[in-house]
């Protein structure tokens, strides 16, 4: 059930009997304040000034709540202040759909149009251990992913890994270097100390520089050896990334693995179809695509190089590919990537091209879902005390030593299988809730303390709260089917949670349509302020009646299948016991 559809078709209804052009809409939106109603139509001002309408804003928004046809769906419907329409739903009706969500295994969530939509998110460097920059990235993406998929979308996952370059011959002629077999005992977190040495080799030693070139130019070529060599830094690499997945309950596998290499043998005719099309000029001995609403400093069109006078090809040719492929073979109809902001020029000029070139229709949307910083408590960039970037695996380990002492604190006498279970769905369910609850597209500041609370916003309230409603549950003694009758809304309490379950719908769509998983914590974390205020307030197995028990426990079960749906579109676990 999507009320904000059901209602802005019903406005939408009323404006065109009431005389207005189908081109305005009255903006239908749920209301901040309860007195305010369930709903509000806004817009009505703007409308009534655009048309020059003879009649008061107020006139007019009497005039559309007479024609609202909203008869068994709202108990009430007011014009308030210059023209606002107030929507109060009726608990009758509200039952009804209660019900429903509760016999649907989707909590009454309608499947949408399928479309087939590529995201493009954690795209970690081969050779190189996971950081925090790449946190954001990977679990805003797989939420999004996960949210599209329960909706019913064909979603492609593509982990766009950073696996092609000059900088492989460079690793593999410092494996040539070391010899024996050293390439064998390669893990990755000695790995990046193999990758300073042979950049420290590249830089003071001509012999070895030439030798790396050289090998580019293998690889590049095809040599047998030299893609073998290239190939265990790459798997070596994504093992020990594969992991770090794992750990964060991310579903990236190594089937979506869509690296730079992939594209590499489609350069070549994406090179020779820009110049067919007059799109791509020399310049300098470079091919260049000059973009005109592209600026340089002295304000001419700016030339964006897609190969290099010496032959090599940039990210720019490889991402002009790789949204080609994504259309043409993967037959997206919506494209969406997860990179952080300082990308967003880059991509706009590959996507400019894209569409220059007619690769890329304008009906399919590329998107660029772009997200801020991880910042420390000084308000830079989050940084170890040493001033080095933090390791995601490092990260990890420390969310969860810090959710064993938070858990062995209040409950020393734990058995220790049940509390490293706990640990790891509160560590890592912290670290992520922390992260996703924030608007993506802002900085945000990283903190211990506050993340690990058990009040205000945080997982462990969440988790806490589901374990608390499935007590409640458990203690009634019945199962799902023996909870019968019929449910009943009589307190303002019981209304206010009525219609937060029901929003389920309408949440998950937004995060599909905006990749704002942030949207989604805050309906949970308001779901479960409401269901504690209802619980704390009103006797559930203590009911006056059975009916209103039974009503009441219906009430508590949707609670609890919606949280842990909702945490599991985020990627994070539950527990029945803390």
């Amino acid at each position: 059930m999507n009320i904000h559809t059901l209602l802005s078709v019903k406005v939408f209804q009323a404006l065109a009997a009431a005389g207005v052009p189908e081109a305005y809409n009255a903006q239908v939106r749920q209301s901040a304040k309860i007195e305010f109603g369930d709903y509000q139509a806004n817009g009505i001002m703007a409308i009534s000034k655009k048309l020059g309408m003879p009649t008061s804003t107020q006139q007019l928004a009497k005039k559309i709540v007479s024609l609202l046809e909203l008869d068994g769906i709202a108990r009430k419907v007011e014009v308030a202040g210059p023209g606002f329409i107030n929507i109060f739903l009726a608990p009758q009706w509200l039952e009804v759909q209660i019900t429903e969500a509760l016999s649907s295994p989707r909590l009454g969530a309608a499947h949408v149009i399928p479309q087939t939509i590529v995201v493009d998110y954690s795209a970690p460097n081969v050779a190189k251990e996971m950081h925090v920059g790449h946190l954001r990235s990977t679990i805003i993406g797989d939420a999004t992913v996960r949210t599209l998929t329960f909706l019913g979308h064909n979603v492609i996952r593509a982990n766009h890994v950073g696996d092609w370059g000059t900088q492989f011959g460079m690793l593999i002629a410092h494996l040539k270097k070391i010899q024996s077999n050293a390439e064998e005992k390669m893990q990755l977190f000695n790995l990046e100390n193999f990758y300073r040495e042979a950049k420290k080799n590249y830089d003071k030693d001509p012999f070895f520089a030439e030798c790396a070139r050289n090998y580019v130019v293998k690889l590049q070529s095809g040599d047998d050896h030299c893609r073998q060599m290239w190939r265990k830094l790459v798997d070596v690499t994504m093992a020990q990334n594969q992991k770090i997945y794992d750990r964060l309950n991310v579903s990236l596998t190594h089937n979506d693995i869509m690296g730079e290499s992939f594209y590499n043998d489609m350069l070549p005719d994406i090179v020779a179809d820009l110049k067919a099309k007059g799109l791509a000029v020399e310049s300098e001995g470079a091919t260049m695509v000059f973009l005109d609403n592209f600026k340089n400093k002295e304000g001419e069109a700016m030339g964006v190089i897609i190969q290099k006078k010496d032959g090599a090809y940039l990210y720019t040719t490889t991402d002009i590919a790789c949204a080609k492929y994504r259309y043409e073979t993967l037959k997206a109809d919506r494209i969406i990537y997860y990179i952080d902001s300082r990308q967003h020029q880059h991509l706009m000029q590959a996507w400019t091209i894209v569409r220059k070139a007619g690769y890329v229709p304008e009906s399919v949307p590329l998107e660029h879902h772009m997200f801020g910083m991880m910042l420390g408590k000084d308000g830079k960039p989050f940084k170890t005390r040493t001033g080095a970037t933090v390791k995601l695996t490092e990260l990890l380990n420390e969310a969860l030593e810090r959710a064993r002492c938070l858990i062995t604190g209040k409950n020393p006498n734990m058995n220790a299988d049940e509390l490293e279970q706990l640990v790891q769905i509160i560590g890592i369910g912290a670290i992520k809730y922390a992260d996703l609850s924030k608007n993506r597209t802002t900085n945000y500041v990283f903190d211990w303390d506050n993340m690990l609370k058990f009040k205000g916003n945080t997982v462990p309230y969440m988790q806490y709260a589901y374990t608390r409603v499935s007590s409640v549950l458990k203690r009634s003694g019945q199962d799902e089917q023996q909870i019968t009758g019929n449910v009943q809304l009589i307190t303002e309490q019981e209304i206010q949670l009525a219609v937060r379950l029901l929003q389920f719908e309408e949440t998950i769509t937004t995060v599909a349509r905006d990749g704002t998983p942030h949207v989604l914590c805050d309906y949970l974390y308001d779901l479960t302020v409401l269901f504690s205020s209802f619980y704390e307030h009103y006797p559930i197995l203590n009911a006056e009646n059975k009916a209103l028990c039974h009503s009441r426990l219906k009430l508590a079960l949707l609670t609890a299948r919606t949280l842990k749906q909702g945490l599991n579109l985020l990627g994070i676990n539950t527990v029945e016991r803390m």
